[in-house]
């Protein structure tokens, strides 16, 4: 297991039942069904949509940094 996937994994463990609860609720895709087919334990599919959360998160500010960065150029064009 990678240091990345501990970390999430005691990002898990840390969680209280409503936060569980809640990141439980935010699953889709196959996720759901790997928990419900006791492919994986509620710790795992919690480690797993914290990570996906966070990259969707990294590639959001990304996204969102180029839109300002054209918005700016665009502006000192004008």
């Amino acid at each position: 297991m990678t240091s990345s996937k501990k970390d999430y994994i005691s990002k898990a463990k840390e969680l209280s039942g409503e936060q569980r609860e809640r990141v439980l609720s935010r699953m889709t895709g196959k996720l759901p069904k790997r928990l419900e087919k006791d492919k994986l334990t509620e710790e795992e599919a919690i480690a797993i949509q914290l990570e996906l959360e966070d990259e969707q998160l990294i590639e959001w500010k990304q996204r969102v940094a180029s839109l300002r960065e054209k918005e700016n150029k665009k502006n000192k064009k004008s």
